[in-house]
């Protein structure tokens, strides 16, 4: 493997469409407000992928920091584990992703609001947590990632702040009901968030990496994501009834499916092998059901 194929290991390309999937919900539902801005939703889908890019980077360099990554470690290997990017490049490659993700931030918040004001500030700062997080995950001393806190986080950044903030930057207010759509990517992406941790229950045991299936064990931990794919369903049901204009607008239902389907295999497949194909599987699914769920928005 040579230095272009391992950075794009690094960056995790099949995690991207999920990222992406949030700043879609929120176009969706700026659309169906009579809101939508493309060069809002073009700037936000690449301040998104970008800062998923720098969380997956982060990810690789803690991990093998940490030691979390190491031989034995379930899931997939990483680049610095593996000693195709070294810690130094991939500190360097952290900091460059760092300043693109704030520039073009920086852009999109001039692109929504037009001048420094209030609302700029606060987004900017909001933007600079949303990067800090991303570091902070597996990096430095005391990474909350390792205190099973990544669940609030992914819960907060790609559920309230992609999906409610992406709407904000469309419409320059937010509607209460929105929170409802925004919260149910948000129990969406912390379900794949579960099922890696789930995959990987025993080694990070084993490293220190105190992640939820870990505090909750193994059995709490499958009910614990049969509730996170159950609440965002409800809440999205909840939305569609509040702002229900046609049936089209249920048409996320037919996605149902593939989402018991992940759950059964949760609840079936305890070898890390057998369950990682579900992570990609999720994964895909809560793309689908944006899809599925904007469609239906916009048809209605």
């Amino acid at each position: 493997m040579n230095k272009t194929q391992a950075w794009i290991k690094a960056m995790r390309l099949r995690t991207l469409p999920l990222a992406l999937s949030s700043i879609g919900m929120g176009a969706f539902l700026a659309a169906f407000y009579n809101k939508f801005d493309l060069s809002v939703f073009v700037l936000s889908a690449i301040t998104t992928l970008l800062l998923q890019v720098l969380s997956n980077l982060a990810n690789d360099y803690g991990d093998a920091k940490s030691g979390v990554d190491h031989v034995l470690r379930d899931g997939p290997s990483r680049t610095v584990q593996d000693g195709l990017i070294s810690h130094k490049e991939m500190l360097i490659g952290i900091i460059i992703t760092s300043m693109l993700t704030l520039i073009v931030g920086v852009w999109l918040l001039f692109q929504a609001f037009h001048s420094i004001n209030y609302f700029f500030l606060t987004f900017l700062f909001v933007g600079l947590l949303a990067i800090a997080s991303a570091v902070k995950y597996t990096m430095g001393k005391n990474p909350y990632g390792y205190r099973g806190l990544g669940d609030v986080f992914v819960l907060i950044f790609f559920g309230l702040v992609a999906v409610g903030g992406s709407f904000y930057l469309h419409a320059n207010y937010l509607s209460y009901t929105v929170l409802l759509p925004a919260l149910s990517f948000g129990f969406l992406s912390t379900g794949v968030l579960n099922l890696n941790n789930i995959r990987d229950i025993n080694s990070d045991r084993e490293a220190g990496k105190i992640s939820i299936p870990v505090r909750l064990g193994r059995k709490k931990a499958v009910i614990y994501h049969w509730m996170l794919l159950t609440l965002a369903f409800v809440l999205t049901i909840a939305f569609t009834w509040i702002n229900f204009q046609s049936f089209w607008q249920f048409l996320f239902l037919l996605t149902l499916p593939l989402f018991i389907r992940n759950g059964m295999a949760v609840l079936h497949y305890e070898e890390a092998k057998k369950l990682d194909p579900y992570l990609k599987q999720l994964a895909i699914s809560s793309s689908v059901f944006t899809v599925t769920f904007g469609v239906g928005l916009l048809i209605s």
